[in-house]
């Protein structure tokens, strides 16, 4: 049995920017670790100048004389890796919850769900609120834009109606979105 000859493994891009040996310029425009621009120097200068502050030579901005500056690299990954995750924790996409209700809900029952819907608002979530009608419950239609008007009522403080009040079948949808 033949074997395939393995490809060639594609070359491994560098994650980040390039630093201290891996800066292929001859001549830098150098930054130190202070924030003072030195200009151009030859990158050994610039190297030396790392070194001697024991930080490494990091390569901000490439182009034809790349821009270097002298930092602790580590330090600078550590801080960018820490502002990444806060922006991710930060960042909240609302979703949209949904509560059911029947157009006769009794006066307890009303007051769990809408504990619950103020629990949404908080977190920023949209909320849809639908009103299921069954059998003769169909000829009562009113009874579920009453109950979906008390609703609007209850929440104008805290929220807006996004979906005014529609009939869709046997089924009455209205959403809100927090202010």
């Amino acid at each position: 049995m033949a074997r395939r000859p393995h490809a060639a493994q594609p070359a491994k891009k560098p994650k980040g920017p390039r630093t201290n040996r891996e800066i292929t310029s001859e001549s830098v425009l150098l930054i130190t670790e202070d924030g003072e621009k030195r200009g151009v120097v030859p990158l050994a200068e610039a190297l030396a100048a790392a070194q001697s502050a024991g930080l490494d030579l990091v390569e901000v901005a490439p182009g034809e004389t790349p821009v270097c500056k002298v930092l602790d690299y580590g330090k600078m990954r550590f801080e960018a890796q820490k502002k990444k995750a806060a922006n991710r924790k930060s960042q909240r996409t609302s979703s949209l919850k949904e509560i059911k209700m029947r157009p006769n809900i009794d006066t307890h029952d009303y007051m769990v769900k809408t504990k619950k819907m103020t629990e949404f608002f908080e977190r920023g979530d949209k909320v849809k609120v639908t009103v299921r009608f069954r059998g003769r419950e169909m000829a009562h239609m009113d009874r579920g834009t009453s109950l979906l008007g008390r609703v609007r009522d209850d929440f104008d403080e805290i929220a807006k109606v996004e979906f005014a009040p529609k009939t869709e079948g046997r089924l009455m949808v209205m959403v809100m979105a927090p202010r």
